[in-house]
């Protein structure tokens, strides 16, 4: 049975087990390949770059417990994952503009240029994943992702028990 075929309740049901097998594995499947280690960073840097100020108390500034927070992850292991940035060379603490006695996160400009080369992975990826595709499939679900992902992140505005 192909998409097409489904009813809409056998494609919405087949979203989560789709959204399972998703992987950042494909970028190492791609011509010049990312490495795990690299992959791992460029989340970590992605969460430091994507931290804006905010109507719900965020600052615009990330902390090692903000990236443990947004990982899900024990503090710990986020400390040793910001370490590895920062010994990379494309992350630093710096203090805090709201309280100098914070340490927050931001990326050094091998950090930014070390994103830039990942994100133009990336896009090599999904042209790659979708090659077969038509272009205005490409660029529909391209649209339609972001999409997504900006309701996500609207989420945290929604009050519990209400719809978009």
């Amino acid at each position: 049975m192909t998409e097409d075929d489904r009813t809409p309740d056998e494609l919405l049901d087949a979203i989560g087990p789709a959204f399972g097998k998703l992987k950042r594995g494909v970028l190492q499947e791609v011509e010049n390949p990312i490495s795990t280690r690299d992959s791992t960073r460029a989340l970590v840097l992605g969460m430091v770059l994507g931290c804006p100020a905010g109507p719900t108390g965020s600052t615009g500034e990330m902390t090692v417990g903000g990236i443990a927070a947004a990982m899900c992850v024990d503090p710990s292991v986020a400390s040793r994952m910001v370490t590895d940035s920062i010994k990379a060379g494309y992350l630093r603490r710096v203090p805090s503009q709201l309280d100098g006695r914070r340490a927050v996160l931001e990326l050094s400009p091998e950090g930014v240029e070390f994103m830039t080369r990942f994100r133009k992975q990336q896009r090599a990826a999904y042209e790659y994943i979708t090659a077969d595709w038509p272009e205005q499939d490409r660029l529909d679900f391209a649209r339609l992702m972001l999409r997504y992902v900006d309701a996500i992140d609207d989420l945290k505005n929604r009050a519990p028990g209400t719809e978009a």
